[in-house]
């Protein structure tokens, strides 16, 4: 796919914070697969880019056509495969998942430690649920999903519970100190058990990040930060990225 002009200014563009914003199929991904492409043509590393997307699938594809780009632009087919062209290719979640068992002495993990999938944190708070009571009241407490549904957007929003309610779960309002003691519940059973959720990843990455001293030196490790449908980003996710590159060089971010 040939890009516009528009589009190529923005592959092309130099090291400068930039931000991308453009509607749904506009080709923004194209786009940022072409600036991939681009930074490693001019001779970035590309273990030193490092590459966030919101899905698994993501990373890989736009991996895979940053690839086919850099082959082309060479004149020759690649013989590298896409792990090893962008080893830091993935989800927020994947690369806090790698980051915090490189860096578990640092943040007080065991580097090997459990992470529980959704189904299984749902289940967790659905057994504390079960025996705080909270499931047998007159009125119907809220289910699993929807408690975890809150527990993680207090998480990546950082807003105090009462605020979250209000703005998202107005019907749960007269749960709130219910509520709270389920999710101090449920921080204290994942801690007896050394397991963590993925709300915790990136809660975890956060704090990290907060120590300027090693958000520099995680920051240094990259030369280049890509970020695709930033628009999705949440609070803690916005927060890690202004930790690791507080002046923006580098830092690319595409959205709507």
């Amino acid at each position: 796919m040939e890009l516009n002009p528009a589009q190529r200014r923005a592959a092309e563009a130099d090291d400068r914070p930039l931000l991308i914003i453009a509607g749904a199929g506009t080709g923004k991904t194209q786009t940022l697969a072409h600036r991939v492409a681009a930074l490693i043509a001019r001779g970035a590393d590309p273990r030193r880019i490092l590459l966030l997307t919101f899905s698994r699938r993501a990373a890989q594809e736009m991996t895979r056509r940053a690839l086919r780009i850099v082959a082309a632009l060479a004149g020759r087919r690649s013989a590298a495969t896409p792990d090893a062209a962008l080893p830091w290719a993935g989800t927020f979640h994947a690369i806090a998942n790698r980051l915090l068992r490189q860096h578990a002495p640092e943040v007080g993990l065991d580097p090997a430690f459990t992470l529980l999938d959704r189904e299984d944190s749902a289940d967790l708070l659905d057994r504390l649920r079960h025996e705080r009571g909270l499931a047998r009241t007159d009125r119907r407490f809220p289910r699993k999903g929807t408690c975890l549904a809150i527990y993680s957007s207090v998480v990546n929003t950082q807003e105090p519970l009462r605020d979250c309610l209000r703005a998202r779960f107005p019907w749960c309002l007269e749960w709130e100190e219910p509520l709270r003691a389920l999710f101090a519940a449920y921080v204290d059973a994942k801690a007896a058990r050394a397991v963590l959720d993925y709300d915790d990843l990136l809660l975890y990455w956060f704090h990290f990040m907060a120590d300027a001293a090693a958000a520099a030196r995680v920051g240094a490790r990259f030369d280049h930060v890509l970020v695709d449908e930033y628009q999705d980003t949440n609070t803690l996710q916005a927060d890690i990225l202004r930790s690791m590159k507080p002046d923006g060089r580098g830092v690319t971010v595409v959205g709507d």
